[in-house]
């Protein structure tokens, strides 16, 4: 049964030691958030997968910080249990003189998110501990990082040979000394994440690396069956909305057209004599226009 009060950081980490599995969704606003949520989820992320699932972007890298902010509001307003985290975007981690501690606080002291979200980049344990100094927790991802995806070959498996293999493990090593808490682990083999996952004390969550991680994430959009542009072969749909939504609107569009709705259920009238009242002063209006 997933915890009924309020996620917290430390019950995250705690959870590896008590071998719960955690859960985790991605929502971007207000009734999604609130619809994960009340679903018993331990963690939810405002991923900035947003870019492609929700504003139409090609790939992560052009969803600003403003972007993420916005929309980490609205799901904060749905979230009141799970722990709500922020990823930060490309622009917070890679543009020249980003400051990572100013975007993490913004995530947490304008949005209200509970803790932050770091892609691995080169530097980013020092840059973790800054962000951890002032007080913000952090989660790590390492494995296929998809804000630099394409400029290390696409968006394919990471880890598949023993070299690539521990740098990966040395990598999420180094984001657990600098204070993570936990680490995402991306598109890599199950044998990887499970030598991951043995070695570190904090929990790791996998997205498309076995059963072996301490939690799993996926987008919460291709759990639903709502995004269609392309399907990684680690999602699993469990539901088809994309097909219920055409249907309804179909289903709306041809009652409109046919004059089916609104019907009498979904239309308020006047009273009698509220309407009478209304004849007159139409007809005295008329009267004196001529």
């Amino acid at each position: 049964m997933p915890p009924l009060s309020r996620v917290t950081v430390d019950e995250i980490r705690r959870a590896k030691q008590k071998a719960r599995k955690l859960v985790m969704l991605t929502a971007y606003d207000y009734s999604f958030a609130k619809l994960v949520d009340e679903s018993g989820v331990d963690i939810v992320l405002v991923g900035d997968s947003l870019a492609m699932v929700v504003l139409g972007e090609q790939d992560t890298t052009t969803v600003t910080q403003q972007d993420m902010l916005r929309h980490a509001k609205a799901a904060r307003k749905g979230v009141t249990r799970a722990l709500l985290v922020g990823d930060l975007p490309y622009p917070a981690i890679h543009s020249a003189g980003a400051d990572l501690t100013a975007a993490a606080r913004a995530f947490i002291e304008e949005a209200g998110c509970d803790a932050v979200k770091v892609e691995w980049a080169d530097g980013m344990p020092n840059r973790v501990r800054k962000v951890l100094a002032s007080g913000i927790a952090v989660m790590g991802h390492v494995g296929l990082t998809p804000q630099t995806a394409l400029a290390e070959g696409g968006f394919g498996m990471r880890g598949k040979d023993a070299a690539s293999a521990a740098r990966i493990l040395s990598q999420a090593q180094a984001l657990e000394q600098a204070g993570c808490f936990a680490i995402v682990l991306e598109c890599v083999p199950d044998q990887v994440a499970q030598a991951i996952t043995e070695r570190l004390a904090i929990p790791t969550i996998g997205i498309g690396s076995g059963p072996n991680c301490d939690g799993q994430v996926l987008v919460l959009h291709d759990v639903l069956g709502l995004f269609e542009r392309f399907t990684p072969k680690f999602v699993k749909r469990y539901a088809k909305l994309s097909e219920e939504v055409r249907n309804a609107v179909r289903a709306y569009a041809g009652e409109v057209r046919s004059g089916q709705f609104p019907g009498a259920s979904q239309t308020v009238k006047m009273s009698r004599e509220e309407e009478s009242h209304l004849r007159r002063l139409l007809k005295s209006e008329s009267k004196n226009k001529t």
